[in-house]
């Protein structure tokens, strides 16, 4: 994997448009939340699916709730949720495989064979199974979905510090009488730092296409949390009369995931 931090002295031009596609749907998410403050609940029958107007800018679903408000509600949620899993993961992940690596023996033995064992199952299964545990908690999704997401970095992690170990580098800083934390500041991030970021850059999409898919088959956050995939699922019975609606949704989710596959492609 390239350096993902070389992306700020010459982001390759996929890697632009994906932080700018980003960068777009959070400035939307922020100002939308500072400056529109609707109230994502309220309900309005009277108003039913009416279509964008200047009063309403992206129109009103069925039961006449404001879209902008909304969108806006879905995809703070979206980011934030995005955000905590990817950095769950990408510290427990980390840590675990710097230590399996560094310490090997029984302890690599277990953390392989519990690594294992979570990859037994398909990511999205497992999401689904510890969800549909307790419907509705936002604490067992953000659980759910940092759990399959630290097995990647895991095993990236232990393969490219196994090679940092036994690199002569890292030897004659032992030899001086440095500490491991030296050691790990000194030689071994800078060499796992390009794939973490890179991996971070992806897991953020997964974590997105996992609670919208989740939310799809009505398992994940319960009505009337605004939630991207949930809102595909209430609005897919009215896309003959409100398209605008049920399109709001999927292009957002399209565009996340989008944007951080983007980020995450290879620097010039």
């Amino acid at each position: 994997m390239k350096p993902f931090l070389a992306w700020i002295p010459g982001l390759s031009r996929s890697q632009w448009l994906g932080a700018a596609i980003l960068m777009a749907l959070i400035l939307f998410a922020l100002l939308e939340g500072w400056l529109h403050q609707g109230d994502s609940t309220r309900q309005n029958l009277s108003n039913y699916l009416a279509a964008p107007s200047a009063q309403e800018w992206f129109g009103t679903d069925h039961f006449g709730r404001s879209m902008l408000a909304r969108m806006g509600d879905a995809l703070r949620l979206s980011l934030m949720l995005s955000l905590f899993c990817v950095a769950t993961a990408a510290l427990l992940g980390t840590g675990l495989g710097v230590c399996a690596a560094w310490m090997g023996g029984i302890t690599e033995r277990l953390l392989n064979f519990l690594a294992n064992t979570l990859l037994a199952l398909p990511g999205l299964v497992l999401v689904l199974l510890l969800a549909a545990i307790a419907p509705g908690s936002f604490l067992v999704l953000y659980l759910a979905i940092s759990l399959v997401l630290w097995i990647e970095y895991y095993r990236v992690v232990r393969a490219q510090t196994q090679v940092v170990i036994r690199s002569p580098q890292l030897e004659a800083s032992r030899q001086l009488g440095f500490g491991r934390w030296y050691l790990f500041r000194r030689h071994i991030w800078p060499a796992i730092r390009p794939s973490v970021l890179t991996l971070a850059a992806f897991g953020a999409g997964n974590a997105i296409l996992a609670l919208a898919s989740i939310g799809f088959v009505y398992v994940g956050l319960q009505p009337p949390v605004a939630e991207l995939g949930l809102m595909v699922v209430e609005l897919l019975p009215y896309y003959n009369d409100a398209p605008w609606a049920l399109a709001q949704p999927i292009l957002a989710i399209f565009l996340l995931i989008l944007g951080f596959n983007l980020l995450a492609g290879k620097a010039k």
